[in-house]
Order: C-alpha cells, then structure tokens, then sequence
C-alpha cells in the first residue's frame, strides 16, 4: 500500500464542477429575489418593482403568444365583428383575442394584484376560466442583472394588446401580428414588450435601464430617402396627405399592426411610421417605450407626447401620430407645414 502517492486532480472537471456551482448558485439567487413567495407575488402590493414588472410583462407577451398560434391551428377561430372603424373597416376578433387577454391580464394581476391593466379586449366578453398563469423566470433577461426599482402602483399604468393586427391574423399573415405589454409611469411609456408569436421574436426595452439583444445592436441611421409606412387597413388619407408633402420624394408602403410598423422603423425598414385616423392607446404604447428607449421619438402631428395615464375613456388617441428613431423634427414641420397651407385655403 503506497500512503505517500500523490492524487492527481483532473483541472478540466474541476473547472466545469465550479463552473456549475457558479451557475446554480446565481440561478437559485434570482429566483429568491423574484419569488416573494411561492407565487411570485408582490410581498406590499402598493409598490411594484420595476425589475419584476418588466419580467412579468415579457412572459405575459409570450404566454399569450401561445394562444394566439394555439387558437391558428384550430378548424375555427370563432372570429366575429366588433363593427365598423370611422374610416368603415371591419374591426374583427376572434377567440385567439380572447384566449390571449385573460392569460396576459390575469396573469399579470395575480403577481401584482392593485396593478391598473387596461387590456383591449377589456369588455367584459372574456370569459377567463381554467387558464395557464404563470410565476416569475428572471431566465428571460438571459443575461441581463438589472436593478430593483420600486415605484406607487398608483402611478403605474399597463397597457395590454393581445392580439395586435387581428385583420391580418384572420387572413393568416402571421408575420404582422404581435402580443404587447406597456408600462407607463405617471403617463410616460417607459417599459415596451413587442412578441411575434410565430417568428418567436420577442423585442423589449426599459428606458435607461436596458434593452433586447436586437435593439441594443440597433444604429440610428439617417437616410435621404424617405420610406413612410402606414396602416393597410386603416390608413385614413394618409397616403394622400403624404404624397401632397413629399409628391414622388417618398415611398409610401403598406403594413399591418402598429407594433410591426413601428419596429419596421426601428429597425431602419423605414424612416418613419405616420397615422392619421384614430388608433387605441394600447396599440401605441409599447412600441413608444421602445422608441423612447432608443432616443427616438413618437408623438402626435402636432409633436405633442402622446399620454398613457389610462384615466377613464381615455384609451383612444385621436390626433394622429409621427414615429421615427431620427429626423423626427424633419417630419413634423414637413407635416405642420402641409396643414396650414390647408387651414389657410
């Protein structure tokens, strides 16, 4: 027997052992901080930390992603007419609307029960029985360590779109639908969560703090040409009222759900998204916080900031909007320009 042999220890298992102790240990800590209890539940529901909301807003788009694909591969989708736009456009839904409401909203206000969630589909119709809710998984963030941020809930308004472009969803266009979440502290989009349930893309940003993988690559990139996307079914006069600005200077193109127009800009497919019928404030709002985040901007035509302070009746914004990540002011004077030279007829 050899008591004096010396034991050779194996440096590439003890690095993958440590390596895994690391990873559990972190793992196991964010849980702890994100889990108040077994349920995830906020321990005072009268303040809401940020950090948390932002966690529970990417996995309610995703949640209600789930539904919306689930409800698509169904024989019937159960789509009826909420009735006619202004500009006379049928404005369906559909059980994918639905279904995707009440895991989002229902989900949200379990973890965080005092939460103002304004959801479009809001009214009633909903009928939310034997639903998929879900706990807090800080995995989300890959590898995002972001701070903890607590605010009043009374100051804290979240917007909620479960099916953005239900239009295109009936006439399976996929690539435009979107499930959205926006928080908005005291009027101002300042959390936006935009998720394609069937590319599995999922966009986020909280501004200041930090940003999906995709946005935080993005470039402002100002560009001489000028690419204007605007709704396909419900575009108002908007093309009209563009080509009198710009005449041939500009192309004009179609698209569907204001979440995907507005990632059109900015991911630099288009230098600016215009609007000029009415539109609900939860198809704006997280697409407004993304802008925020990446220093652009989303406004009305007269360059006034749009407000989510979500007071009663206040859900549908009237006054037509701009959104572009640069040249933001280029666009307004071109507008404003255009519209007293009508007034002035």
């Amino acid at each position: 027997m050899n008591l004096g042999g010396s034991v050779k220890i194996n440096k590439c298992g003890m690095l993958i052992f440590t390596l895994i102790i690391v990873l559990l240990t972190y793992y196991m800590t964010l849980s702890k901080n994100d889990s108040s209890n077994s349920g995830g539940i906020q321990k005072d529901p009268n303040y809401v930390n940020l950090r948390k909301l932002l966690i529970g807003s990417i996995q309610a788009a995703e949640k209600g992603g789930i539904e919306v694909v689930a409800v698509s591969k169904e024989k019937n989708i159960q789509e009826h007419s909420k009735g006619k736009t202004l500009e006379g456009a049928n404005d369906p839904v559909t059980n994918a609307d639905f279904r995707s409401h009440c895991v989002m909203q229902q989900g949200l206000q379990r973890i965080f029960p005092k939460l103002k969630i304004i959801s479009e589909e809001d009214s009633g119709a909903a009928k939310c029985s034997d639903i998929p809710l879900f706990d807090l998984d800080p995995t989300v963030l890959h590898s995002n360590i972001l701070p903890d941020e607590h605010v009043h809930v009374d100051d804290i308004t979240v917007w909620i779109d479960p099916l953005d472009a239900t239009q295109e969803y009936t006439e399976s266009l996929y690539d435009y639908v979107t499930t959205m979440v926006c928080v908005a502290i005291k009027g101002y989009a300042t959390i936006g969560v935009i998720h394609n349930p069937f590319t599995l893309k999922t966009v986020w940003a909280w501004k200041d703090k930090a940003m999906s993988e995709d946005l935080a690559k993005v470039k402002s990139e100002e560009s001489k040409n000028h690419i204007i996307v605007v709704s396909r079914s419900h575009s108002g006069d908007a093309k009209k009222f563009l080509n009198n600005i710009f005449g041939d200077e500009a192309h004009v193109k179609d698209a569907a759900g204001a979440g995907y127009k507005v990632l059109q800009v900015v991911f630099n497919n288009a230098t600016a998204y215009i609007h000029t019928a009415h539109i609900k404030k939860w198809d704006l709002c997280a697409g407004n916080a993304i802008l925020n985040s990446l220093k652009g901007r989303m406004t009305d035509l007269s360059n006034k900031e749009i407000v989510y302070l979500g007071d009663r009746g206040d859900v549908e914004h009237t006054k037509g909007l701009l959104a572009t990540l640069t040249n933001h002011q280029f666009y307004i004077d071109k507008i404003i320009a255009e519209e007293n030279k009508f007034s002035s007829k």
